[in-house]
């Protein structure tokens, strides 16, 4: 009897420019082992829906492109594999676990690694995780995802001596309850983070949000999302590897509720084509 193969979580389109894009938090594919116990359509409001959508022009233009297909709550790309929430295992945890006071305070929120609850507190889970359930979600989905950003940028950087890395979300109107440290916060339509200009040089996040508001965007920088492991892991602006974060306020382009796009889902898209395309005609050593 044929084993089926194992189904395709991580999408990379290879580029030819300097730029790279990737979604982590967009991915729609409910695993048959994630054993959530909460209400899917409630599930479902931790998506960064429809992100994809936004960009998908961009390897059209020459960029590359990665995008998970299994959700955020299943596990979270963008978090380090320390960033273990010990409470929802069923023994203890066998590998290094975070000691970093910022990443400690997303496990606490419910938000680590593997999601112990919702934007709204509601749980995810009633039952406690295996640790080879987890092991099994880091190495079918972290690791391919990382291996794939990793591969993206060190391939632009060999082509071109520098490399944009632009990591894709989108963001609630209003900050939920248990979403970050701010919540009921209302966001501005994007907020741009390079980790306090330490994942990307300042010139290259500054022009971002200038681009942006020249668009007529309310634009925050850093605040309240700085950018967590994506672009802290894969940038170094001392050899021009730059790595920006760029959230979308959904309401932008889509109903919150239902989920579904509104007509603002193609003028913002087109605002963003314009954005990229100024981003692969860019040499940021010339900012």
């Amino acid at each position: 009897m044929s084993i089926p193969p194992e189904p395709l979580l991580v999408k990379q389109i290879s580029g030819s420019t300097a730029l790279v894009l990737d979604s982590p938090h967009s991915g729609t594919a409910y695993a048959e082992d994630f054993g959530f116990a909460c209400d899917l359509a409630t599930l479902r409001q931790a998506e960064d829906t429809h992100v994809e959508k936004l960009y998908d022009f961009a390897p059209g233009l020459g960029a590359a492109w990665i995008e998970a297909l299994f959700p955020r709550s299943y596990l979270d790309a963008n978090r380090n594999t320390t960033e273990i929430d010990v409470s929802l295992l069923d023994a203890p945890w066998p590998q290094a676990v975070e000691t970093d006071a910022a990443a400690l305070a997303k496990v606490r929120l419910g938000k680590g690694l593997i999601w112990r609850s919702t934007d709204e507190g509601v749980p995810l889970y009633a039952r406690q995780l295996g640790v080879a359930e987890v092991q099994s979600r880091i190495a079918r989905c972290w690791q391919p995802y990382h291996a794939a950003v990793a591969s993206a940028i060190a391939a632009a950087h060999a082509r071109h001596g520098f490399s944009i890395h632009i990591n894709c979300h989108s963001m609630p109107a209003v900050a939920s309850r248990y979403a970050t440290d701010f919540p009921g916060l209302v966001h501005a339509d994007f907020v741009v983070g390079n980790r306090d200009e330490t994942s990307s040089s300042a010139a290259l996040g500054q022009f971002i949000c200038g681009h942006l508001r020249a668009l007529g965007f309310d634009v925050a920088y850093n605040h309240p999302y700085k950018g967590v492991e994506l672009v802290r892991r894969y940038s170094d602006p001392a050899t021009q590897r730059h790595s920006v974060q760029i959230e979308i306020n959904r309401r932008l382009y889509m109903d919150e509720k239902t989920l579904q796009m509104h007509r603002g889902f193609a003028p913002l898209r087109e605002h963003l084509r314009s954005l990229v395309q100024a981003l692969v005609q860019m040499d940021p050593r010339a900012l």
